[in-house]
């Protein structure tokens, strides 16, 4: 409120200035009919239109299946079939495995192939168990499954399921990479539906 400080008078007169107070106050009485939006609400709209709710085994599951890191044990001749499903044509890393691990500990999934014997069984159990949970196994090919063509043979395992635990079975004498792969992605489908317990 300006003052005249030659007659200590106001300049607007006290009328006008409560009909201008009053009109502030009825506009603001015409605009507040409504209560005001609770901000709590707005804000959990907000939130189920961006925030995705889920459990933690679900998300690890989720970057497991992403991220499989492979050992390989292959005594035998399936090598070959997995080296061809490495290369360019039909690329693993697709599923994050394009690098094979040098050591167990550094694994997660362990594939296995070729004719083994009672000699090199104890080999791999010990890779096997230097591998961190969780720990998956896939057997790949005829050998690896039952032994094989030589499965009568008194130095030959008639399958790595004998030894260690297997998830997944890709048959095949030997198996092509194509068949590799859907035993990768049927692997994949497992590990995302597992639900681990504390």
């Amino acid at each position: 409120m300006e003052i005249d400080k030659r007659h200590r008078l106001h300049i607007y007169s006290d009328e006008e200035l409560d009909k201008n107070e009053g009109e502030i106050i009825e506009l603001l009485k015409a605009a507040s009919q409504q209560p005001v939006p609770d901000q709590d609400e707005w804000l959990d709209e907000q939130l189920r239109r961006n925030i995705l709710v889920t459990s933690v085994e679900i998300l690890l599951n989720a970057a497991r299946c992403a991220s499989l890191w492979p050992v390989v044990c292959f005594p035998a001749c399936c090598a070959f079939e997995f080296i061809t499903t490495a290369a360019s044509r039909f690329d693993i890393s697709r599923f994050g495995m394009e690098i094979i691990r040098a050591s167990p500990r550094q694994a997660d999934l362990m594939i296995t192939a070729g004719t083994l014997t009672w000699k090199n069984a104890p080999n791999v159990r010990r890779v096997y168990d230097q591998m961190a949970e969780p720990k998956w196994v896939i057997a790949m090919g005829a050998c690896a499954i039952s032994g094989g063509i030589f499965s009568g043979s008194y130095s030959v395992v008639p399958g790595y399921n004998r030894i260690i635990p297997v998830d997944v079975y890709v048959p095949g004498c030997p198996p092509r990479p194509e068949a590799l792969l859907y035993g990768i992605e049927q692997l994949r489908r497992k590990i995302s539906s597992l639900q681990f317990l504390a």
